[in-house]
């Protein structure tokens, strides 16, 4: 399985260049092996982004922007669902993953199974 992160090499927006360098540092930093997928310069990625994201998951205005983040072809997320799900310790849920022993998150599903 490879997550799959949709970036804009080239965007104007510092706020969108600092979400996608968050969530690739993260990964990058937690050892979790993920593809950048250029929408900027690669019009099939952009065209595959777009028409994989859940209507549910759409703005109501426009185009999604990136980052957005997929395992293999299921949609996981954007930037908002991955913060918050950092923000859990579940991150490793949250990509379809199953978490590391010894994570932080691997010892919070122990702890609740434990309950």
């Amino acid at each position: 399985m490879v997550i799959k992160v949709y970036i804009a090499t080239s965007s104007g927006s510092t706020s969108i260049k600092k979400q996608q360098q968050d969530v690739m540092g993260f990964l990058a930093a937690n050892k979790i092996e993920f593809e950048e997928c250029d929408i900027a310069a690669n019009e099939a990625n952009r065209k595959w982004m777009r028409e994989n994201i859940p209507e549910e998951s759409r703005p109501a205005q426009g185009n999604p922007l990136p980052p957005q983040i997929f395992n293999e072809e299921k949609y996981c997320g954007n930037y908002e669902a991955f913060f918050d799900a950092r923000e859990d310790n579940a991150v490793y849920a949250f990509l379809g993953l199953t978490a590391p022993p010894g994570s932080k998150e691997a010892e919070a599903l122990a702890k609740k199974a434990a309950q």
